[in-house]
């Protein structure tokens, strides 16, 4: 028997596959209980988070239980095989223990370095024992995804990757008072939504910003960005996502402002800035300062 694990997730999928996918806790159980109940497969488990679908299980026949996985998913989640299948990744053996690891350490996630992706596991492995359908592999596997990710979130401090630039930029403006103190009540736009304008989004949100605009070309991604932010269990931040034309109008009513991107020329000028400090109305409680990264 061997490792498998079919998913589709953010960095496979658009927003809108992922949104009709999503699956509730019923269905979450009734997959893992069909899963076990199909030939190839002998032990099944499902990780499911807003941003992620991945069913693991025990196989005996790679390409049958890659078939089998595959279908169940459609199934279960009520967006068609054909359209479906494009979104999937597959990893099989090692590498399925590999990216259940990465997953657990946060590499995986949008915000790299999160924590909350653990708990997630822990209920995904609770869930399969209950039902009988974690075995010695998934057991052992999920056990030790657990352990690698605790290990790395206590002896890597992956959680304050990429905080450096933004955190220097806000003391900064803070001109050596508290961080937190000068951030209450501020709005923060944050231009880009991959893994690095995450790390800074969420580097802003610990910091106490009172909300964060995110920015983006593909808006969906923009959303979904703002969607984890204002889920998160340590911050009370308010953010919401508005289309990349909508930046010189925030850009006009925010503190402070982060631009990272992948694009290879300047997307927040100087001028840019210029012209938001000449359009603010009322006396700012603070010039807009930027940050860019990438």
């Amino acid at each position: 028997m061997s490792l498998l694990v079919v998913g589709l997730s953010h960095r496979s999928a658009p927003v809108s596959v992922l949104e009709r996918a999503s699956l509730n806790a019923d269905a979450q159980l009734k997959l893992v209980q069909d899963t076990v109940a199909a030939d190839p497969a002998a032990e099944a488990a499902v990780l499911a988070t807003c941003n992620r679908i991945e069913l693991y299980a025990d196989v005996d026949k790679f390409h049958a239980g890659v078939a089998e996985l595959s279908t169940l998913l459609a199934q279960h989640s009520g967006v068609g095989l054909e359209e479906l299948t494009p979104y999937l990744y597959v990893h099989y053996e090692d590498r399925a223990v590999h990216h259940l690891f990465s997953v657990a350490c946060g590499l995986d996630s949008m915000v790299v370095g999160e924590g909350q992706i653990l708990g997630q596991i822990k209920d995904a492995l609770a869930r399969a024992q209950d039902l009988h359908t974690a075995g010695r592999l998934l057991n052992d596997l999920f056990q030790q995804a657990l352990r690698v990710g605790k290990r790395a979130h206590s002896e890597t401090g992956i959680d304050r990757a990429g905080q450096s630039l933004v955190t220097f930029g806000l003391e900064q403006l803070a001109a050596g008072a508290d961080v937190r103190t000068w951030a209450e009540g501020k709005k923060a736009l944050v231009i880009g939504a991959g893994s690095m304008s995450s790390l800074a989004a969420a580097t802003l949100a610990r910091s106490g910003v009172a909300e964060i605009v995110v920015a983006n070309r593909t808006f969906e991604r923009a959303e979904r960005l703002a969607q984890i932010l204002s889920e998160g269990d340590d911050t009370d931040v308010l953010a919401r996502a508005v289309p990349m034309d909508a930046v010189p109008a925030e850009l006009t009513r925010a503190d402070v402002a982060v631009s990272c991107t992948g694009a290879t020329g300047l997307v927040l000028t100087a001028d840019a800035v210029a012209a938001a400090v000449e359009g603010r109305t009322g006396v700012p409680a603070a010039e807009p300062a930027g940050v860019r990264a990438g």
